[in-house]
């Protein structure tokens, strides 16, 4: 993340585990942080009359909070039948694999290292697990491996980092690239124009209820961001430092260490296309 300004897409207050959606519940996971918000949203999704769940990101490898999800899905009267991940981030990945012990899952992952299984996820996918309707949506940026899973009976979407409940996200140069996010970002809006998805359930941070207004923000922040940068770069900074001193300026500075993450992929994006 880069900042922790509010969204113009309706959050909901604080972020709690519960129902988001009549399909989607949060687990939220104690790994509160400057980076990581309030901490992890592990979701749990699944048909109303299902037995079966799909959970998107165990989170950390933190025993009590992936019991915690197991135990939740239970007392809805559901088990845990497969495990996804939006991205192989340690806070959103590496429970995977215990959290696989305990459920006797397989982790599908766009990465084959984050695999358990033989099947990964890719583009067109789409999850049918216990009835349920979920679509991979490739949103590479924030991550390379980075993707989200379209509920349409919710018209909601699952962002991961890609979209957060509030503020901003980084894209983590050099594995993430910022020509990527915003062609990811522009994917997500058109699931809100032509899908009618309005609610991002996202990996950090509240409920979003006007996934559009949320999604067109982004792409403003980045648009402004970047002139920043290059403005920086033709007023004389050198280095993404030198950048990251002068434009975040205002931005606590225990994020700019994520923030010189991000400028840098903004340098690589202008130097790509002629523009510095």
């Amino acid at each position: 993340m880069t900042g922790t300004v509010p969204l113009p897409g309706q959050p909901r207050g604080a972020v709690v585990s519960g129902a988001a959606t009549e399909r989607a519940v949060n687990v939220l996971a104690p790994n509160a942080s400057p980076m990581t918000l309030d901490g992890t949203n592990t979701w749990i999704v699944a048909e109303p009359d299902s037995p079966l769940a799909v959970v998107i990101d165990p989170g950390p490898l933190d025993e009590s909070h992936l019991r915690a999800v197991i135990a939740t899905a239970e007392r809805a009267g559901k088990r845990v039948a497969l495990t996804l991940l939006t991205h192989g981030h340690a806070d959103h990945a590496e429970g995977a694999h215990r959290f696989a012990e305990l459920t006797g899952t397989r982790v599908r992952a766009l990465d084959p290292a984050l695999r358990l299984g033989d099947e990964g996820l890719a583009a067109g996918d789409v999850i049918t697990t216990g009835g349920l309707e979920l679509r991979v949506v490739p949103t590479p940026g924030h991550t390379a491996d980075s993707l989200s899973f379209h509920l349409p009976a919710d018209r909601a979407v699952l962002t991961g980092d890609t979209v957060l409940g509030r503020g901003t996200t980084l894209v983590a140069h050099p594995d993430g690239r910022l020509g990527d996010y915003l062609d990811s970002l522009r994917r997500l809006r058109s699931l809100t124009v032509d899908d009618g998805v309005h609610t991002v359930l996202p990996g950090h941070g509240p409920v979003l209820d006007d996934a559009q207004g949320a999604v067109e923000f982004y792409l403003a922040h980045r648009a402004h961001r970047l002139a920043q940068v290059e403005t920086a770069v033709e007023d004389g900074c050198r280095t993404a430092a030198e950048v990251v001193a002068r434009v975040y300026a205002d931005v606590d500075r225990s994020l700019w260490p994520a923030a010189e993450l991000s400028t840098r992929a903004q340098l690589d994006y202008l130097g790509e296309h002629g523009l510095i």
